[in-house]
């Protein structure tokens, strides 16, 4: 990738972008003005540390919409693999498949990452909150994925 994305930062204009969702409806940043975001990057379906943070944001979902928030999951998995953690998962909200990493990079969240001393790259676990104006007013980078809700809306 020649493309220099910058480092973005809480009060900046979350990136635009568009992709394609488990069901092939396509999705973008532009169709939820209006509403808050929850937009979490997660490196793989159905692993364990992914389940465990999808699966707690579907056990809280009815208090993110009350609260005005759109949740929106986004890996580099097939369509297909997001169609089957999905319904596996039972998940109500849409999972983007970011095959060719544009929507990853450009939110910095594909990169280094160290596991048992090895360095190596590849999807990191990160979620921006972006307010209804599209204004990033949170990113957590340090997730607890069976808490990810209460980091979220405290």
């Amino acid at each position: 990738m020649t493309e220099e994305y910058k480092t973005l930062s809480i009060g900046d204009k979350a990136p635009e972008f568009t992709g394609v969702d488990q069901d092939n409806n396509p999705i973008s940043l532009n169709q939820y003005k209006g509403k808050k975001v929850v937009l979490y990057f997660y490196p793989k379906d159905n692993t364990p540390g992914c389940t465990a943070e999808a699966c707690d944001l579907r056990d809280n979902y009815e208090r993110f919409i009350a609260e005005g928030y759109a949740v929106i999951g986004v890996s580099a998995d097939s369509v297909a693999s997001h169609k089957k953690f999905a319904e596996k998962q039972n998940l109500p909200f849409p999972l983007i498949a970011d095959t060719d990493r544009n929507i990853l990079l450009a939110y910095n969240a594909y990169g280094e990452k160290k596991l048992y001393g090895k360095v190596s790259m590849g999807i990191l676990r990160k979620t921006y909150i972006i307010n209804e104006d599209g204004i990033i007013t949170d990113i957590i980078e340090k997730v607890k994925t069976k808490e990810h809700t209460k980091q979220i809306l405290g």
